[in-house]
């Protein structure tokens, strides 16, 4: 607390010495500035778009033929066993 009262004093004496020698000027007007605003209904733009149309037409297009067969190949194989709870310790 008491840090903070002489940090407080020194800021309060800083200010004192730089009004006194000119470097610091308060100037303390009670009036706001006016503003003013300038608000009128507005009009959306006229904007001129094209035209888009969709349709379906008969064409003869080459389309490839996908047969299936069965092949006999050999694929890898995975042979989990559970390891047996009876089985003796090994001796040590």
């Amino acid at each position: 607390m008491r840090g903070f009262l002489v940090l407080l004093g020194i800021v309060v004496l800083a200010a004192v010495v730089l009004m006194s020698l000119g470097m610091l000027r308060i100037n303390m007007d009670n009036s706001m500035p006016s503003v003013s605003f300038n608000v009128q209904g507005g009009k959306l733009p006229t904007v001129t778009t094209g035209t888009v149309e969709v349709g379906t037409t008969n064409k003869t297009v080459a389309v490839p033929k996908v047969e299936m067969t069965n092949t006999t190949v050999t694929l890898p194989t995975i042979e989990v066993k559970q390891a047996n709870s009876t089985a003796p310790a090994p001796a040590k």
